[in-house]
């Protein structure tokens, strides 16, 4: 009967951070979590505050062309964001979250020593520009050791970024127990307050941090995020004590990889694994509370939806190592499931990395100034920050407890229609960015100031209606595609899945200088002028530009809506 009893004492299949069975009534909770909620402040400003204004730095330190500067931007937080995949994987089938954050903290501070020791010496770096001479260029672009101690920075960081984002979102979550009511909506909160976490060490970033790099030099920018990142080290071994930390289990690509083989070669499927989650089964219209404890036994066989998988469990394998289980085919189809979800959100992302391009752009030909104060194009993104900070503690403590009680569903809100809402939002957003830029234009053709570098007469305030709506996308999908993962991730992917959300701004960076690309291949041929060319933004077709985008993504919350209208939820049978 003790043992028993001491049994009912642990969280099964966690450890504590000595490897210790973890005991219901020390590890766990939101104590546990707060020490992540503290760390990603701390982190996200490190990253944020040289992120946000490193295309500053590489122009006019490194002398790369305003091209090569934006392309090398991109490639690196592109980079440090489909990198958070291999932190996932990591975390989920080989060391556990909490030694996976160590260790790429630690990557991230030796990227940061690095581009902070560049910074301050001079040696380190090309040699200031000179007046032009007849025959000599007046700048010198950074290049051979200079360029590789550059890169190694740079990437030596994205890898450590890429392990925390990894890693940190699914440690907190970890800390909830799932099996009650009050666990998943302790765990909702804090994936809220997660993200109103990001909005704080941003804050600081683009305000503070950018200031001091602007205003006192790039050694003390990169100095401060180093000493961050370095500080938030103990203050996450200071919760080590309250964290529950889940085993890692075997790979999870290597059961997905199984399974699907395994249903090739059982027979040729009739219908492919993509396009077979038409056949899914819509939701019920009424919200069903599902024990979280409910899986599918080894001995129960797998259900009706993506049947062409079940074919992984019939008869005998082709070879021993193809022997699947019902619960590994179950698990298989969650990921097939989730990843058209997961598609729909990277036209968001698409849209969101317009306001650390176009929209800096934009504010650089605008009247900047506060008062007596002039604020940097870098700073701009202070107003999604700001918008999220607001609208998350209140979206957690008003219109959640709002909604629970209109639709009587423990979620009140659920994860789909929370990604719907940011959709539809980022509609509106590029809507109103294109009404802005043509009132820009209208206000430059007016003024005669079309082909001068004067400051417009018109406020940068007027681009905070398209931050407004993006940065009310940004708080609504990013949460929910968060939560939503994680939620419905099996227990050995949840990892993987989390880092999902962080795949999907990648993806979004790189889609959008596609579209660039081909935008100015179309619209460029012949005589014709390319909406997105030449030295002067007053000449560009931008407005056009972001009416496409907003058409686009009109078109991407169509095909969201046929996705998440067919998807059954793993946790709970709420329809979208």
């Amino acid at each position: 009967m003790q043992e028993e009893g001491h049994e009912s004492e642990r969280w099964v299949g966690y450890v504590d951070w000595r490897n210790r069975p973890a005991l219901r009534s020390k590890h766990g909770g939101m104590v546990a979590a707060s020490f992540v909620l503290v760390v990603e402040i701390m982190e996200n400003m490190a990253f944020l505050a040289n992120a946000s204004n490193l295309v500053t730095y590489l122009a006019e330190f490194m002398h790369l062309s305003p091209s090569v500067s934006a392309t090398t931007v991109t490639n690196f937080m592109g980079t440090a964001f489909l990198l958070a995949l291999l932190g996932g994987f990591l975390s989920d089938a080989v060391f556990t979250t909490y030694h996976i954050y160590l260790i790429s903290a630690l990557l991230e501070f030796l990227g940061l020593v690095i581009l902070t020791v560049q910074a301050k010496s001079p040696t380190l770096k090309p040699p200031a520009c000179r007046i032009p001479a007849a025959s000599h260029a007046p700048c010198q672009e950074v290049s051979g050791g200079k360029a590789a101690i550059l890169f190694a920075g740079l990437y030596l960081t994205a890898l450590g970024v890429g392990g925390v984002k990894g890693s940190l979102p699914a440690h907190g979550a970890e800390q909830f127990d799932e099996n009650t009511a009050r666990g998943r909506k302790a765990r909702s909160t804090f994936f809220n307050y997660f993200v109103f976490c990001l909005s704080c060490g941003g804050l600081v970033a683009v305000t503070l941090v950018v200031w001091v790099e602007d205003n006192k030099g790039w050694q003390w920018g990169f100095g401060i995020s180093t000493l961050t990142i370095l500080l938030s080290v103990p203050v996450f071994l200071a919760g080590s004590a309250t964290y529950r930390n889940k085993i890692p289990t075997r790979s999870p690509l290597t059961t997905i990889a199984k399974v699907l083989v395994a249903a090739i070669l059982n027979r040729r499927c009739r219908h492919n694994p993509i396009n077979a989650v038409i056949d899914m089964a819509p939701s019920p219209v009424k919200t069903v509370e599902v024990d979280a404890k409910e899986e599918v036994r080894d001995d129960e066989g797998p259900n009706a939806e993506l049947k062409c998988l079940n074919r992984a469990v019939e008869g005998k394998p082709m070879h021993g190592a193809l022997l699947c289980t019902a619960k590994e085919v179950e698990d298989v189809k969650v990921v097939i499931k989730v990843l058209p979800i997961f598609l729909s959100t990277v036209m968001l992302s698409c849209c969101l990395a317009q306001l650390s391009t176009f929209s800096i752009q934009q504010a650089a030909t605008m009247d900047t100034r506060v008062g007596g104060l002039t604020v940097p194009p870098a700073s701009l993104p202070v107003f999604p920050v700001v918008f999220i900070m607001l609208l998350a503690p209140l979206y957690d403590h008003a219109i959640v407890p709002f909604a629970r009680r209109v639709t009587g569903s423990e979620t009140g809100i659920s994860h789909l229609q929370r990604i719907g809402v940011g959709l539809a939002l980022s509609i509106v957003a590029m809507a109103v960015a294109a009404s802005v830029e043509a009132k820009r234009k209208r206000v430059a053709r007016a003024a005669g100031l079309l082909d001068s570098a004067e400051p417009l007469p018109i406020s940068f305030f007027w681009l905070a209606l398209q931050y407004l709506f993006l940065g009310s996308a940004d708080l609504f999908t990013l949460a929910g595609t968060l939560e939503f993962f994680f939620s419905e991730a099996p227990a050995g992917m949840r990892s993987l899945a989390t880092s999902l959300s962080w795949a999907s701004l990648a993806m979004g960076y790189y889609l959008s200088s596609l579209l660039v690309a081909v935008v100015n291949d179309v619209t460029g041929r012949g005589n014709s002028q390319a909406w997105m060319a030449g030295r002067s933004l007053n000449h560009y077709h931008l407005e056009r530009f972001y009416w496409l985008m907003s058409a686009l993504s009109s078109f991407n919350f169509l095909h969201f809506l046929f996705w998440a209208n067919r998807y059954r939820y793993r946790s709970t049978g709420s329809k979208l």
